[in-house]
């Protein structure tokens, strides 16, 4: 049941990628959902924002914990296309999230490269993480992107 749900999930954030990369973004997208419902999306705003901080998790975060109206995403899962940043792994930390989600791995910016002292990566220590969640299809998207911008 779970693995399904991630995969309908995974599906939304790709769809937020697809309109990433219409306005010309790298695509990347987000949503994040509290059991099966959706209550936030995101996807990459960087070039149309002007704003090196306008990524897809962040941009969904932020619409996230306005929707419960709080700072904390514990119960909440966040599904996204591509590994998260260091930045946007440190954001998660600090809402606590629940849950992450992602496809494709990011094997140059991916949080999962970075450590602190004692080895441990940037999440919260309870964040769940599942990877690789269709992860062909989210890699293709930007494969794609990059292949046709070269």
């Amino acid at each position: 049941m779970e693995k399904e749900l991630d995969k309908r999930m995974m599906q939304a954030a790709l769809s937020q990628a697809q309109l990433a990369e219409a306005a010309g973004e790298v695509p990347i997208g987000a949503v994040v959902a509290c059991g099966e419902r959706i209550i936030a999306t995101g996807y990459n705003m960087t070039e149309t924002l002007n704003d090196p901080t306008a990524h897809a998790e962040m941009i969904a975060m932020t619409a996230a914990c306005d929707a419960i109206g709080g700072k904390y995403l514990n119960d909440c899962t966040l599904y996204v296309s591509v590994e998260p940043c260091p930045m946007c792994a440190g954001a998660m930390c600090w809402a606590q999230l629940g849950r992450l989600v992602y496809g494709a791995p990011d094997p140059k910016r991916g949080y999962s490269l970075f450590r602190d002292e004692a080895g441990r990566d940037l999440l919260h220590p309870k964040t769940e993480v599942v990877a690789e969640v269709m992860k062909e299809e989210c890699s293709a998207l930007v494969s794609n992107f990059f292949k046709s911008r070269r």
